[in-house]
């Protein structure tokens, strides 16, 4: 079934950002969610998919796929900042704390530099869990929409 036919903006220019512009995106990571995401890419690790392996490690119980939280900067970056029309150009992060299935995690860029040479944006990125704790930091570079 295709998905439903959405009003999607038109994702802002070069000159229409400015340093210190930012956007998140929250949401809660169940365990459905790292079900998919292992039937998705075929990563079955018993880490991400059975308890009972999970509880003898340090984590204590199943921690979600890291690609899972990072990703979450997609709607911030593809719908937000700077929104549609935009290419992502390179995606860094490190790892801070495991999620786990009922995390809620905040993505949230920040623009840190804008290069007018090249058009580009330098986005920090942070992913806090609902104790606030960082459990992703990292950076993006992206290209904004370009008008002929």
């Amino acid at each position: 079934m295709p998905a439903p036919k959405r009003e999607i903006p038109e994702g802002k220019t070069y000159d229409q950002i400015e340093i210190g512009d930012s956007a998140h995106y929250t949401r809660t990571i169940t365990g459905e969610d790292i079900d998919r995401y292992a039937e998705w890419t075929e990563d079955y690790n018993p880490m991400h998919m059975d308890d009972a392996y999970a509880a003898k490690t340090k984590f204590g119980s199943r921690v979600a796929h890291g690609p899972i939280a990072m990703g979450m900067i997609a709607p911030v970056i593809g719908m937000n900042l700077p929104g549609p029309g935009c290419i992502l150009m390179t995606l860094n992060a490190e790892f801070k704390k495991p999620v786990k299935p009922g995390d809620t995690i905040t993505a949230r860029a920040e623009v840190t530099a804008k290069h007018e040479d090249k058009r580009y944006i330098d986005l920090a990125l942070r992913y806090t869990n609902q104790r606030g704790e960082d459990v992703i930091v990292g950076s993006a570079k992206v290209k904004p929409r370009v008008v002929k």
